[in-house]
């Protein structure tokens, strides 16, 4: 496999899925498996569930805390890491709400999907919680319930993050997808947004997806053996 220099490129844009995180022991939510086989989100996420029985999703999403909590980054998180480290203008783009992509070490990550370690008021907005148990479950400042600062079924994308999200992308000269099928908007289109800028663009899943024609390279391995051929050991 053809490895790529990092340096011969300006701005390099990951963006990963929940394949991302399989290979750390997260549970994907969709397909066999997934969280959803076991449990009905219109019971536990969706902001129906949580105005109908509050302590029920919390306490739900603390179980999901400690799972992840559990989980540890693999060979592929710390590869990203370390090239965010000596390569100046490298991102994250995630539709993961784990955090793992942070404990690995990198600091430029972009959540499309919010965080399972925050919460917000629908006031106060967005502050940190981490831990297993929610640290606090009602607003210091004016007392409504505190929710999970993720993006349920039926919730919309935060605009300023999906914005941020899609200027990365649209100004980058390296664009690699990993773990994700994308197939929803406005994912779909960003290996779109990257070609459009004369972007290189690379597709890591083991599985053939409904966008792997969109790529100019496609590579059908799990995140640690693709990134791990890919790129060398990041230093210059």
């Amino acid at each position: 496999m053809e490895k790529l220099d990092p340096f011969s490129f300006r701005r390099i844009v990951f963006f990963t899925g929940a394949g991302m995180s399989r290979e750390s022991g997260v549970p994907t939510y969709r397909g066999q498996g997934g969280v959803w086989e076991n449990y009905r989100y219109e019971e536990y996420a969706c902001q129906e569930a949580f105005d109908r029985n509050p302590d029920m999703v919390m306490a739900f999403h603390e179980v999901r805390r400690k799972a992840v909590s559990e989980c540890r980054p693999h060979q592929g998180h710390t590869i990203l890491a370390d090239l965010e480290r000596v390569h100046e203008d490298v991102w994250i783009v995630t539709q993961n709400i784990d955090g793992i992509h942070q404990r690995a070490g990198s600091t430029r990550v972009v959540e499309l999907h919010g965080s399972l370690f925050r919460v917000r008021c629908p006031i106060h907005g967005v502050r940190e919680d981490s831990g297993i148990a929610y640290a606090r479950k009602t607003c210091e400042r004016c007392g409504n319930r505190l929710r999970p600062d993720i993006v349920w079924f039926g919730d919309m994308l935060d605009p300023g993050v999906t914005s941020r999200a899609v200027s990365l992308i649209s100004n980058c000269d390296l664009f690699v997808s990993i773990g994700t099928s994308a197939v929803v908007w406005p994912a779909a289109g960003f290996p779109d947004y990257a070609r459009s800028n004369g972007s290189l663009t690379v597709e890591i899943n083991p599985e053939s997806t409904a966008r792997s024609g969109h790529y100019d390279r496609v590579v059908r391995a799990g995140a640690s053996e693709a990134l791990g051929s890919l790129f060398a050991s990041g230093e210059r």
